[in-house]
């Protein structure tokens, strides 16, 4: 029996599943910070953090506690709060003359577009929460942003500690390995060009293949880059602790043949994003001049 070309049918339809989510996969950035939690419900309820220590009250405190007294109570303060299960998706149709002339070029376009559709909509879903959910927040002063006239007042590692310790002073650590900087394009070019931060001896560039748009670390933090972060912002987010994706349907791959015309490939999920530890995100605002 001979081999299947790309032209035949059922390679197509392995070939083309697979490079979808693959590529799907490869554009998840600000989706992989998240702890996935799966639901079949379509809202969600959850409990958010204030993170406030218990101390155990007036007169009732959790050191020194006398032989045969009772322990002191303390009740965790949380917020109920609810998020609504989103829909998203593409769909595209590959002609049937690119797929019998095995028009390879035209038909990766058309698996890269696909693929990348439902998890750059994800990404500007979960930035948009992002923005209106951080718990804390660092403004770099006036003067010291990350491209300022005055090239010796730029400071991002002093800018970095300081905003870590926003996270710290909540008692979450920051230095774990778990947290990340996620900043835009335009963001990273005015870091990874100052020498202030290629000369600091916790500079570690990525070698090798770059996964999740995390091309660096310094101090500690991965540097991840995601172009949906909006300009003048930054972010240090715990990874599995600040971010929860509840996920009705994983990123689901279809594809229909249509004769005479060509092949339909659908591409779709379920999910909506939660923020149960708001102090897990450190909002970094004027990086820019």
């Amino acid at each position: 029996m001979p081999a299947d070309t790309v032209g035949e049918q059922d390679l197509r339809r392995i070939f083309v599943d697979e490079a979808v989510k693959a590529v799907a996969l490869a554009e998840r950035r600000l989706f992989s910070l998240c702890q996935v939690s799966a639901t079949n419900a379509w809202t969600n309820k959850y409990y958010r953090e204030t993170n406030t220590e218990l101390i155990g009250g007036t007169g009732s405190s959790v050191a020194g506690i006398p032989r045969l007294a009772p322990l002191p109570y303390g009740e965790v303060s949380e917020t109920l709060v609810s998020s609504v299960i989103g829909k998203y998706g593409m769909e595209t149709l590959i002609p049937e003359e690119d797929i019998l002339m095995d028009a390879i070029p035209v038909i990766e376009r058309h698996v890269l577009r696909i693929g990348r559709a439902p998890s750059y909509q994800i990404s500007v879903a979960i930035e948009a929460a992002i923005s209106a959910g951080y718990g804390n927040t660092y403004p770099i002063p006036v003067g010291e942003e990350w491209d300022s006239a005055t090239i010796s007042a730029r400071d991002p590692v002093f800018n970095l500690l300081k905003a870590a310790d926003e996270m710290r002073t909540d008692n979450i650590d920051p230095y774990d390995g778990n947290t990340y900087l996620v900043i835009n394009g335009t963001d990273w070019v005015n870091i990874a060009s100052n020498s202030k931060i290629i000369n600091h001896p916790t500079w570690k560039a990525a070698e090798g293949i770059i996964e999740n748009g995390v091309v660096a670390q310094l101090c500690g933090f991965k540097i991840m880059i995601d172009n949906v972060i909006t300009a003048d912002t930054a972010y240090l987010i715990k990874k599995n602790e600040a971010l929860v994706w509840k996920e009705a349907q994983p990123l689901k791959v279809e594809q229909t043949v249509i004769p005479a015309q060509g092949t339909k490939i659908q591409a779709w999920q379920y999910g909506s994003l939660q923020i149960p530890v708001p102090n897990a995100i450190v909002k970094i605002t004027n990086t820019r001049a």
